[in-house]
């Protein structure tokens, strides 16, 4: 069947639809990872995008539940060169074609992916209609334009806990870490449960002094959907705890802290999003090689002028914000996300911070 992406600029591209057949609108954003699709689809963080990944073939090592980093998938919808008609790998146990069918998500191939890619980097990121429903190109662009009279609704009370939960492995452990969810992936989980400490999970929505009537000896802000409408609300709750306990903030969650700590939010025109972006520090003649997956930049200017806090990670591309923190606020923020260097390792990131825990 035939595939459409129309982009809110008029522009459209055409393919072959092998998922569902209906029409979705979302942000249309790339990922130029080589691997991890089934990562990428499953990620709350994705929720509402319309993902167009840059690897021309994708599904060649299959699907394993293990590596799901949710429940579901939830991105809008799948855009990309070629589904591989086969799979190898001895962890697959489904291919990739199925599971975007039992997932019932709209998937399509052979798109021109790279005049795609080129072209949202020319212009900018920006909401699209992706249909498999064979509708005509005026009727979509025209739903498009609809749809953007419409106001967003949050979609955190999906993606969170709906009440608190402290994860089995851990009850036993003296120190006990909050995680305020927001969208947090399995990925991140794992590391913090190798912590040794009492993780619980809260609500999105968990207002300051039920986190500290808890008692936690520090919180997370987790990642999350960057764009969501009921950010507001959590950076407004966070804004009472800042000082209190230290705090660590990752991807989503070091936009919220920075919006609670009174910092400008600006807009990329093209997003970071891939495993291969370099993380300098200041005075350091080294850097990272991070993933991320954010549009959204904390304002440089914006966060310097607030008092007792430094910035100390920037992105070696274009000198954006990746990391700030503060000593006498206790905390640490940073937009890139903290993978595990290895099987079984813990970022060095989670342990900075549980290294500020026990010294709190």
């Amino acid at each position: 069947m035939r595939a459409t992406l129309a982009l809110e600029d008029g522009t459209v591209f055409y393919g072959n639809g092998f998922g569902a057949q209906t029409e979705v609108i979302g942000k249309v954003v790339i990922n130029t990872a080589v691997v991890g699709y089934q990562e990428m689809m499953t990620d709350p963080a994705n929720a509402g995008k319309i993902l167009v990944l840059t690897y021309p073939l994708i599904g060649n090592y299959g699907i394993n539940p293990q590596f799901n980093q949710s429940g579901k998938c939830w991105i809008k919808g799948l855009i990309i060169k070629e589904a591989s008609r086969i799979h190898s790998s001895w962890q697959a146990k489904k291919s990739f074609t199925d599971f975007i069918k039992e997932e019932s998500l709209p998937a399509a191939e052979s798109f021109d992916t790279r005049t795609l890619t080129v072209h949202l980097r020319n212009t900018a990121e920006q909401l699209g209609i992706f249909s498999c429903s064979g509708a005509a190109q005026d009727e979509l662009l025209a739903k498009l334009k609809e749809f953007k009279n419409i106001q967003a609704k949050s979609t955190l009370a999906k993606l969170s806990v709906d009440k608190p939960v402290l994860l089995e492995s851990n009850k036993t452990d003296k120190i006990k870490i909050a995680v305020l969810d927001l969208g947090v992936n399995k990925g991140m989980l794992k590391q913090l449960e190798a912590l040794k400490a009492a993780i619980e999970l809260l609500p999105f929505d968990t207002a300051a002094e039920d986190i500290l009537s808890r008692k936690p000896a520090g919180l997370i802000i987790s990642n999350g959907p960057e764009e969501d409408a009921g950010l507001d609300k959590v950076s407004a709750n966070i804004a009472g705890v800042v000082g209190k306990i230290p705090i660590l903030a990752v991807s989503t969650g070091a936009q919220v802290l920075a919006r609670a700590l009174g910092a400008e939010i600006k807009s990329l025109k093209l997003g970071h999003r891939g495993v291969n972006y370099p993380v300098v520090h200041p005075g350091i003649l080294k850097a990272d090689i991070t993933a991320q997956n954010h549009s959204l930049i904390i304002d440089e200017y914006s966060l310097a002028g607030i008092k007792h806090v430094k910035i100390t990670g920037y992105n070696l591309n274009d000198k954006t914000v990746e990391e700030f923190e503060s000593k006498q606020l206790k905390f640490l923020a940073i937009q890139y996300l903290p993978s595990s260097p290895g099987l079984g390792e813990i970022n060095p990131v989670f342990e900075k911070f549980y290294k500020l825990v026990k010294g709190a």
